[in-house]
């Protein structure tokens, strides 16, 4: 018989809006810490030793928080993206609570910036613009524009995203309004391939960048997978039903071993990687999931998932940590 799905280790609340977005940061000195971004543009900085607020950040002029990341290997260099459409650089070092640096992006959908961290030291940003369809890749330092990336079809809407490095250069993998994910060379502004997904908008996906695999999800219940051949060519790979309809993100672990998934029922889902197996359905909030985020610890014992939900609360689970 299978184990009956654990319980979460701890609730951390307190966050007074849903939560729309998380981010782990547990290496380096001090506690590990989780970063909230809620639907009131405040940003709560998580003690997990404590399981307390260390600190809250009033940011967007109350508008919504949809992504957060950290950079230059540093746990005091956050980046936020609000629904005000800006992007905010913070120094949180020896206490301060300091936005340094904003980039207007002119965006006002959903769909989350990407980060990468090149290996010439720069760190490149990609992000939604005013022009609904169109990614924009800036270098961070001077917010210099790198390339414009915009399909020469109809796709509609962007609606997420993520950024990697490729030996040929960058890559960005993008989802579309119509369904359609996108493989995108940065260095040469043109894409490498097309295929359609989804019959419905893809609401979020993630590459697995070892295995040259990814998943999409959108609206219905289905996941699909999806590969990337050694032309950069995107091929329809496996696909999984899930009970209910709705996926708000999904997330595959460093290790490449489970997958998670954010769900509109309410629900926390995780999969083996490997062959979309079912492992789990979590069960706590009562409300929609809007995030889900996988810790970044180096020693597997203490891996950890974390989900943000509109019922304002964000569950801490240990899943699969041994495996």
């Amino acid at each position: 018989m299978a184990r009956p799905p654990p319980d979460p280790l701890y609730i951390l609340r307190g966050s007074g809006a849903s939560v729309n977005a998380l981010h782990f940061c547990c290496d380096g000195d001090g506690p590990p810490l989780l970063y909230s971004g809620s639907g009131k543009g405040a940003v709560h900085v998580w003690n997990l030793s404590t399981r307390r607020a260390e600190r809250v950040l009033e940011s967007h002029a109350g508008n919504s928080v949809i992504w957060l990341n950290t950079f230059n290997n540093s746990r005091s260099c956050l980046i936020s993206q609000g629904r005000d459409m800006r992007v905010c650089v913070w120094d949180l070092s020896e206490g301060r609570s300091a936005v340094t640096d904003s980039l207007h992006t002119g965006s006002v959908g959903f769909c989350q910036c990407s980060l990468l961290g090149s290996r010439l030291g720069s760190t490149l940003l990609a992000h939604p613009t005013q022009h609904m369809e169109e990614v924009s890749v800036v270098e961070m330092s001077s917010w210099t524009q790198v390339c414009s990336l915009k399909p020469d079809s109809n796709l509609g809407m962007l609606m997420s995203m993520k950024m990697w490095q490729a030996d040929s250069g960058p890559v960005l993998c993008a989802g579309y309004e119509d369904g359609s994910v996108v493989l995108w060379d940065v260095s040469h502004r043109r894409p490498f391939s097309l295929l359609k997904v989804h019959p419905e908008p893809v609401m979020s996906l993630d590459v697995d960048v070892c295995r040259q695999k990814g998943i999409s999800g959108s609206s219905e219940n289905i996941l699909q997978s999806w590969r990337l051949d050694n032309q950069q060519s995107l091929q329809m790979h496996d696909s999984i039903q899930m009970t209910n309809p709705g996926v708000s993100q999904l997330r595959i672990r460093a290790d490449g071993k489970i997958l998670a998934s954010a769900g509109w029922d309410n629900n926390i889902r995780v999969f083996g990687w490997k062959k979309l197996k079912p492992l789990a359905v979590l069960q706590h909030h009562t409300d929609m999931v809007n995030s889900v985020a996988f810790s970044d610890h180096q020693d597997p014992t203490q891996r950890l998932l974390a989900a943000g939900s509109k019922d304002q609360r964000i569950s801490v689970w240990s899943i699969y940590s041994e495996s």
